[in-house]
């Protein structure tokens, strides 16, 4: 097969993901070099992912030198009040760890821009977060934030970061923070997940529709950006379906002659982390079933790469998601800043 190159994401620890399906090679070189320093633990339900990337570490795995910040709840739902809970409390947390440099008093100035357009609800989270923001900055009078939507270039016809550079000059803020939805190439982590970072952004990159970067590099400014990821390639979703297929009924053949088969009374799905021996459904459906997931991916890409079939896609719920993140991002800045000040 060809070299694996997944481009269509922007989650960090996803770039990680890569590396380990490349050759073992490439794989033993990030391992024995400085340049990245990844962390993975849990804080109650919420998995964070640290990684530090400097300039050598940039060249191993294309992302930008700087500080990235991953917050999962893998077992995150609709309804789950209690993760939503934890998630924030993260991201108070990480927010505030990431601008340990940055110094902030009560006269400075955080310009926040809502990127994204409002009328494309997975692409709407910036939008919403400046709407929540407004809303509770009128109750509060708060004076700190600087709000702004600048909506899409499809919009405006100019590109984005000209409007902010252009803001920035004005205002002169201390801190620039960029709010975007991000694309991930995990099915498990959409709507799940928060990223931050001190690298900057470039706005609809993970789709594909790559625009000009905002970062500090272009604005003289500390530029963070928070992202939540909202659309996953239609690919990803037939790989992962495919997979689960296959560790299914591998498991099956596996446990039927086991007294917990013949025990069980429900339906049963089998966990997509524990080991499967894939070779036991090589009789049924072929070679291709001991692939691994990158592989069978990839085959995706490859078969279904015409424009026509290249599809994104984002939860049915995604409205809800957005409202729900907009408020967790909006009061998760305000009570860093207000945690920060006093």
């Amino acid at each position: 097969m060809q070299e694996i190159i997944w481009n269509r994401t922007d989650l960090i620890d996803e770039t990680e993901e890569v590396v380990q399906h490349q050759t073992k090679q490439q794989k033993e070189k990030l391992d024995d070099t400085e340049g990245v320093k990844f962390e993975e633990f849990y804080e109650n339900r919420v998995k964070v992912t640290k990684v530090t990337v400097n300039q050598e570490g940039a060249k191993e795995i294309g992302k930008k030198e700087g500080q990235y910040f991953t917050l999962t709840v893998p077992t995150l739902n609709i309804d789950d009040h209690d993760g939503m809970k934890q998630l924030e409390k993260a991201f108070v947390k990480y927010i505030d760890e990431i601008h340990q440099n940055i110094k902030l008093t009560k006269k400075s100035k955080i310009l926040v821009i809502g990127l994204g357009n409002k009328t494309i609800t997975p692409d709407a989270i910036g939008p919403f977060t400046i709407d929540a923001m407004q809303s509770r900055q009128l109750e509060e009078h708060n004076e700190q934030f600087i709000l702004y939507a600048p909506g899409v270039t499809g919009q405006t016809g100019f590109e984005t970061s000209d409007f902010v550079l252009a803001l920035a000059e004005k205002i002169q803020p201390d801190l620039v923070i960029a709010i975007d939805a991000l694309a991930t190439r995990g099915t498990a982590r959409l709507c799940k997940t928060i990223q931050i970072t001190n690298t900057g952004i470039h706005p609809g990159s993970g789709v594909g529709n790559q625009r000009a970067e905002i970062s500090k590099e272009v604005l003289g400014i500390p530029v963070t950006a928070i992202g939540v990821p909202t659309v996953v390639d239609a690919t990803v979703i037939i790989a992962d379906a495919v997979d689960k297929v296959f560790r299914s009924i591998a498991t099956k053949i596996q446990e039927k002659d086991k007294p917990s088969g013949k025990l069980s009374v429900t339906s049963w799905t089998s966990d997509s982390n524990s080991d499967v021996d894939l070779n036991v459904v090589r009789p049924i459906f072929g070679e291709w079933s001991t692939w691994s997931k990158a592989e069978r991916r990839q085959l995706f890409e490859e078969v279904l790469l015409s424009g026509s079939q290249r599809l994104i896609v984002t939860p049915k719920e995604v409205d809800i998601w957005m409202t729900k993140y907009s408020v967790l991002i909006s009061n998760g800045l305000f009570n860093w800043v207000e945690d920060r000040l006093n």
